[in-house]
């Protein structure tokens, strides 16, 4: 009710209702023919004779597909009277239903199974990290995170989903995963449950669902802080690189000698003095050039590419020994190939 001189409602005028009691007794004490059938109270003030409609929504609108009562059960017929002694055949089929997609076949997955067969899921056994997959032994119990996650998928689904998990492997070894998608895609396994990674031949084979851990690798590696210095630049002359510095020597003084010796005065006199000049020129490399002391162009050019992969060598392992001291840089220098080979297969 609204006050005349005022837009909002009189909430003051309205009265309470005393009569409710009375109003439920009329109510019980009714006997009618409704839409489903006959329409009585009991003393516990619940349906005598109870009976629904059973509607099939499609869109925004209903259609009626049968009926249900106690004593006719699922019926296309309404129960208009009650049947106490007499019992109705429950198999009795309903006017068919519109399931979404427009389609009157019943979707799978949708329907309780009765006599349906277990998913067969395969399950990798692994020797190394098992935190994923993991067999309980001497049990058919399976644990682990990909194991828990497929099982609180399975049950957040509406409808039953019958499974039971298949070890595969030896325990030995880490098996293929890719031979464990072929087993799927052949019908042996209806699905796999791992950490199983998404490449491109497996995709030819089967189906992934999303993935539910982030993909990458991550590699724990001891780092030895170095400080830098004045003398920083010795760091890369450890005993290894002598050694091959000390290699590389020999070797180019031999091939200068070999291509100079002929033409060259300075490599001629006695076997001593033409060892200790070639090792002299090799090892005086280092300090300045011997452009002018060679004569030979094909010493000169084997020279420049001394001199090139002495400095390109040097350079390399100061910056590395730079590089890898921050641990951040230092996954951009790991072989991904080798170690993500190792870790799929």
């Amino acid at each position: 009710m609204k006050d005349s001189q005022s837009r909002f409602l009189n909430l003051d005028s309205f009265r309470v209702f005393s009569g409710g009691k009375i109003l439920v007794e009329k109510i019980l004490g009714a006997k009618m023919n409704g839409t489903t059938g006959p329409i009585e109270f009991t003393s516990d003030k619940s349906l005598d004779f109870p009976a629904f409609e059973v509607i099939n929504v499609i869109g925004t609108g209903f259609r009626r597909v049968g009926y249900w009562s106690n004593s006719s059960r699922l019926s296309t017929s309404p129960p208009e009277t009650p049947k106490t002694n007499e019992s109705s055949s429950s198999s009795e089929l309903l006017h068919s239903v519109v399931w979404p997609g427009e389609t009157v076949k019943k979707p799978r997955g949708w329907v309780l199974p009765q006599n349906g067969k277990h998913l067969k899921i395969g399950v990798p056994i692994r020797v190394s990290f098992q935190d994923f997959v993991k067999e309980v032994n001497e049990t058919d119990r399976y644990v682990g995170y990909s194991i828990d996650v497929f099982v609180a998928a399975v049950n957040l689904l509406p409808y039953a989903v019958p499974h039971k998990f298949y070890s595969y492997g030896d325990g030995h070894k880490n098996p293929s995963y890719t031979d464990l998608m072929s087993l799927v895609s052949t019908g042996v396994y209806d699905a796999a449950v791992g950490d199983i990674a998404i490449i491109t031949n497996r995709t030819r084979m089967v189906d992934f669902t999303q993935p539910y851990i982030e993909s990458g690798l991550v590699v724990v590696t001891p780092v030895k802080k170095l400080s830098s210095g004045t003398w920083a630049f010795f760091r890369p002359f450890s005993a290894e690189l002598w050694c091959v510095i000390g290699i590389f020597f020999v070797v180019v003084g031999a091939v200068v000698w070999i291509l100079e010796h002929r033409k060259n005065v300075e490599f001629r006199g006695t076997p001593k003095q033409q060892v200790v000049t070639t090792l002299w020129f090799s090892f005086s490399t280092l300090f300045f050039s011997h452009s002018k002391l060679l004569h030979m162009k094909p010493t000169k050019v084997f020279y420049l590419f001394d001199m090139v992969n002495l400095t390109y060598m040097y350079v390399v392992l100061f910056y590395s020994s730079i590089k890898f001291t921050d641990s951040n840089l230092l996954l951009n220098y790991v072989y991904y190939s080798i170690l993500l080979r190792r870790l799929i297969i």
